[in-house]
């Protein structure tokens, strides 16, 4: 890391911890104020959201049985446990509002719950609990989530990669490894999930019965694997070829879960073979499409917008689609994961949409970001109806958009 890096890495961490503005930051470090902005929002508006991600994060921190201060979903911390996924959204897009040395502690207190059989937490609570799949305690609405190994394994890649922790990825690097040899991966690399023994898929989307080729969970399979390979090459480790082999794989197979009629990808191939708003342009981010699926992608987005945007957040299924096919547990159609619309694929959605249409990505932004200022931070809106207030990675993954 040079120099110049780690003082910025450092001194942004000191700002987040004491909570002070990004004015002041500024001011004491002698840096430019409201660096970044790439997609031309006010000054105001990129202060706003900064400082509102600030205080989600300061606000969800609860304090575990061991002492550890572990980051739950909601700013208020009423859930009291920490999920891989969410967190890692935290750290991916809001890293630099994080204390390093509590990033550090969380990863422990996740990997410390790992099963014998490499499954990695779903959650784990305050109280110590490891809990495997979604559902509430004690009524798991499956054995497992199938993208907790992948989420993992990312958020270790992430800190990182933020923090230059060698020591720690290579104390933790067998133990990843393990959590994502543990899922289920067909011969021709991509995630399968079996329609006789259904797991939960994607956490976003965990109540759905997604069967057969999983599109999301294999694009976070790939991205693990490639971002495991890629840390191990820096750092000189041998195992670098058993994660080149997972992500290539992956890459190589994508294609299956290809609709050529829409331009677009499905969600899985069996149960709810529906054109997946969020997984394909998710396969944009990660990398895994050619050129003109890209551009495909990208025209349909920005063709169909109005049928799966509201107020600058994102359903997971067009309008015209309507729901999902197969649900683990019920929801009211509009509601939740069947039909509601969410901030959290904005991270990698919103910057698709300048490809088609310049200035798409700044509306879409300021919609949500002014949805966010009257009506709060949600989970996921739809009209009037709103779940989970407060929910942290709403604001950290639109914030990663404003640096």
């Amino acid at each position: 890391m040079d120099t110049r890096r780690g003082f910025l890495q450092k001194m942004t961490a000191i700002a987040a911890s004491s909570l002070i503005t990004d004015r002041t930051f500024a001011q004491t470090n002698g840096l430019k104020y409201n660096m970044g902005n790439p997609y031309g929002l006010s000054a105001e508006m990129v202060e706003w959201m900064r400082e509102a991600t600030i205080q989600q994060l300061k606000g969800c921190r609860v304090k575990a049985h061991d002492g550890t201060w572990i980051h739950s979903p909601d700013g208020v911390g009423n859930y009291k446990a920490l999920w891989t996924r969410d967190f890692y959204y935290m750290v991916e897009y809001a890293g630099d509002l994080i204390d390093q040395e509590e990033i550090k502690a969380s990863i422990h207190y996740l990997v410390n719950g790992q099963r014998d059989d490499g499954c990695m937490p779903d959650r784990v609570y305050a109280s110590g609990e490891v809990i495997y799949s979604p559902g509430a305690p004690g009524k798991p609405l499956a054995d497992h989530a199938v993208d907790n190994g992948p989420f993992m394994a990312m958020l270790l890649c992430s800190y990182v990669n933020q923090f230059d922790d060698k020591a720690l990825f290579l104390e933790l690097e067998s133990k990843i490894r393990d959590g994502l040899a543990q899922i289920y991966v067909k011969e021709n690399g991509l995630v399968y999930n079996d329609p006789k023994n259904p797991q939960c898929v994607y956490g976003f989307t965990d109540i759905v019965k997604k069967t057969g080729y999983l599109l999301f969970t294999s694009l976070l399979f790939y991205k693990a694997n490639l971002e495991m390979y890629t840390l191990c090459q820096k750092y000189g480790f041998k195992e670098s070829s058993y994660y080149k082999r997972s992500y290539e794989y992956v890459k190589q197979s994508i294609y299956r879960l290809w609709s050529e009629d829409d331009g677009m990808f499905w969600a899985a191939d069996i149960d709810c073979k529906q054109i997946d708003i969020w997984g394909s342009a998710y396969a944009v981010e990660v990398g895994v499409t050619t050129p003109e699926q890209t551009q495909r992608i990208a025209n349909f987005l920005v063709e169909h917008y109005d049928e799966y945007v509201q107020r600058g957040q994102i359903r997971h299924l067009t309008l015209s689609d309507g729901v999902w096919e197969k649900l683990f547990i019920e929801k009211e159609p509009g509601t939740y994961q069947n039909g509601a619309f969410w901030a959290t694929s904005l991270a990698w959605i919103a910057p698709i949409y300048d490809k088609v249409k310049p200035g798409l990505t700044k509306r879409t932004l300021e919609d949500c970001i002014e949805d966010f200022q009257k009506n709060g931070i949600n989970e996921c809106i739809h009209g009037d109806y709103v779940k989970v207030p407060n929910f942290v990675v709403s604001a950290t993954n639109v914030y990663g958009l404003t640096k």
